[in-house]
């Protein structure tokens, strides 16, 4: 082993570290919450694509749980911040904690993913750039992933709250 292995090998593990400490502060945060609100959920931590993800998910069917997820997934976006801002608080530094509670993100994830493929599908059969209706950051990043998983590039144009997603033809 290189040096340069060594340090490389030691700063993926740091990375990994930090990211663990940042899925614990959350949990705890989240487990107060529940506690709060009288919910009952299960806490799931994971590091996936550089990032700490948090999943309360539920024995029950997720009912309950629906209440933190809102309409649109609002609440949960909103829940997520006050989960990042506790991080900070906790460790000085700005996380990019993902938060999914009942399975929305995931489902949310192939939804989008579904229509970021269609986009490009039309994107190559036409030649021309196909604008999608306005988005989150976190759906605007699915769509882009999928419509380079496709081979294609895309854009994000506007301003919040309009900001929306343009894949470009070949």
């Amino acid at each position: 082993m290189t040096e340069g292995t060594t340090s490389a090998a030691a700063e993926g593990a740091d990375t990994l570290t930090r990211l663990e400490q940042e899925g614990e502060i959350a949990a705890d945060y989240l487990e107060g919450l529940l506690d709060i609100a009288d919910l009952d959920g299960d806490i799931d931590m994971d590091v996936e694509a550089d990032r700490a993800s948090v999943s309360i998910i539920s024995d029950t069917g997720g009912r309950d749980l629906q209440k933190l997820v809102g309409r649109d997934g609002e609440v949960l976006e909103a829940l997520q911040e006050l989960t990042r801002l506790a991080v900070h608080r906790e460790t000085g530094d700005r996380s990019r904690l993902m938060l999914d509670i009942a399975g929305y993100r995931a489902k949310k994830r192939a939804e989008l993913s579904e229509i970021g493929a269609k986009a490009a599908t039309e994107a190559k059969s036409t030649g021309e750039a196909v604008k999608l209706k306005p988005m989150t950051p976190f759906e605007r990043k699915v769509v882009h992933d999928a419509v380079k998983a496709a081979g294609l590039r895309s854009e994000s144009e506007g301003e919040e709250p309009q900001r929306f997603v343009v894949v470009l033809p070949a």
